[in-house]
């Protein structure tokens, strides 16, 4: 499995990001007065009209920095253009706080630079911005087969952090529809300190050995639902990481990949809790995990994870499809000492069916000195595929209730 932890390493250099998206902001093109406005009358920015080339070899940074420029500038609704075509470009630093409301109409693909001396830390940051509109039928192609050799995560932990493809920074009221983002070089879309967020019929796209190219990762957010996506990548479909709140999981296809997960949690000081998240009509297919939560034992955060519901959820061959992990230690960097500081509460189970690629189709595997409890599981039918071994259950300092569930799998 791929060091699925480093979730929680990209919010250590959040800060370094930030800073240099402001510089970046900073010294960002400003609109010509002749070119830019020419080129977006009506409140309209077409990138071709500012020097882009979809021909996929000419590099269309300076031309989206412009559109953004004037875009963000101008007053009312604001639309940049991406044209049908295959556009390259660099690192793009899109920053507010903008004067109107901006939409961004993907009808192209954006092509990332394959050459890592160019980023400083993720390609497509769009950082304190409201009212954002990303929708098309475009792509965001990251171009990662080319450098994820670079990849060094699986082997040590302070590892360098590939560029992320998208990244959503104190954006409120926001919006992604209907784009494709493909082979992230790093995560394909995270989402940080936003609040009211709607991802909706996304498609994400990386082979399930691609190191650390998790679907979509969310901190420190409120508000935040993804409906109707798609999601086949190399680590988590989704992880919700410290601080999330109020998350609506909806309709969502996760594999491969390494399932819908919360956590890890409790990896660095002074995290905050989760709490009031739903996953709701989904379906995991061949995903190495199903539904977790994994915390780390020697956690250094006090925090808890609670009113967390499951529901309508389809198994088709996947493994762990329900895991707690308060024991979680990636690549054996932890101190298993067993005195974790992380509360697991109040988590619900009802109608996951399905088949499982591992024996243990329920791992409740909690902390002896802070017990998960309210741990309820309704109609849990999930059973395993194979034939060299039979349907189980293994639960560890867990306490709550089963009904109606598949007797293999009742060890509450």
């Amino acid at each position: 499995m791929a060091l699925s932890n480093v979730a929680t390493m990209v919010r250590g250099i959040l800060l370094v990001a930030l800073v240099c998206a402001a510089h970046a902001a900073k010294d960002a093109p400003a609109a010509k007065d002749g070119a830019a406005a020419a080129s977006c009358d009506g409140g309209t920015c077409d990138i071709t009209k500012l020097g882009a080339s979809g021909n996929g070899k000419t590099d269309s940074t300076k031309a989206l920095e412009t559109a953004w420029a004037s875009a963000c500038g101008g007053t009312g609704k604001q639309k940049i253009l991406i044209p049908k075509g295959d556009y390259l470009t660099g690192p793009l630093n899109f920053t507010g706080p903008c004067k109107g409301d901006v939409t961004i109409q993907v009808d192209g693909n954006l092509l990332a630079s394959t050459d890592l001396s160019q980023y400083k830390s993720n390609w497509i940051e769009i950082l304190r911005v409201d009212n954002l509109v990303i929708t098309g039928k475009g792509k965001l192609d990251g171009q990662g087969p080319a450098v994820w050799n670079k990849n060094s995560c699986a082997k040590k932990y302070d590892c360098k952090i590939l560029p992320n493809s998208l990244v959503l920074d104190y954006v409120n009221n926001g919006e992604v529809s209907g784009i494709t983002l493909l082979n992230s070089k790093f995560f394909h879309m995270n989402v940080f300190q936003c609040k009211d967020m709607v991802i909706k019929d996304v498609t994400v796209s990386a082979p399930g050995d691609s190191p650390n190219t998790d679907g979509i990762h969310m901190g420190d957010s409120t508000g935040v639902s993804i409906i109707n996506t798609n999601i086949a990548c190399g680590d988590d479909c989704i992880s919700i990481g410290p601080g999330s709140t109020k998350i609506n999981i909806t309709g969502v296809t996760c594999g491969p990949g390494h399932g819908i997960s919360i956590g890890s949690l409790g990896r660095y000081k002074d995290e905050k809790d989760v709490t009031d998240i739903t996953v709701k009509d989904c379906t995991l297919k061949k995903s190495s995990n199903g539904l977790r939560i994994k915390a780390y034992e020697d956690a250094k955060s006090v925090l808890t994870a609670s009113k967390i519901h499951y529901e309508n959820i389809k198994m088709e061959d996947a493994g762990n499809p329900i895991i707690i992990d308060m024991k979680y230690c990636p690549n054996k960097i932890c101190t298993a000492s067993g005195a974790s500081k992380v509360t697991v509460k109040d988590v619900s189970f009802k109608n996951v069916t399905g088949t499982s690629s591992t024996p243990e189709a329920v791992s409740l595997l909690c902390s002896d000195k802070i017990p998960c409890t309210g741990v309820t599981m309704d109609g849990v039918e999930v059973e395993y595929s194979g034939t060299n071994n039979k349907t189980m259950a293994v639960c560890k300092n867990a306490k709550g209730s089963a009904t109606g569930c598949l007797k293999e799998l009742a060890c509450l």
